[in-house]
């Protein structure tokens, strides 16, 4: 009795590049999360403080928030070629302007810096009367 053997061809896996991206930059007071996504908004990479091995407070850090960009643009740049991106940046935390700082200083031509934090438009509802 002879076995059937069939043998199956892989394909091989398309390297995608992406030269031009955006990178979005949320900064809380707990934590920094940074993302590199290609022009359409699809996530290429994303590192947070907390990913990066920084625990409790030390995750609101400008320090944790450096480490974090690195982390994701070292990885956009090796695995997707990225060279040029548009910077997004969200919040109020202590990370924001550390982020930018590294963005630069990792040979990525910033083509422009936009602030996209949300404003409050009529506030939240107001307590409720006192009755006495």
């Amino acid at each position: 009795m002879a076995e059937n053997t069939v043998t199956t061809t892989k394909k091989k896996k398309n390297k995608r590049t992406v030269a031009q991206g955006q990178i979005h930059i949320l900064a809380t007071f707990n934590n920094t999360i940074v993302t590199v996504t290609d022009v359409q908004g699809g996530v290429i990479t994303a590192a947070s403080a907390g990913a990066s091995g920084f625990r409790g407070s030390k995750k609101g850090t400008a320090y944790a928030a450096q480490v974090a960009a690195e982390k994701a643009i070292s990885d956009a740049k090796q695995n997707y070629g990225l060279s040029k991106a548009d910077v997004f940046v969200k919040g109020v935390g202590l990370g924001r302007e550390a982020a930018i700082r590294t963005i630069g200083g990792q040979d990525i031509f910033v083509e422009s810096v936009k602030d996209v934090t949300g404003v409050p438009h009529g506030g939240c509802r107001p307590r409720k009367a006192k009755r006495n």
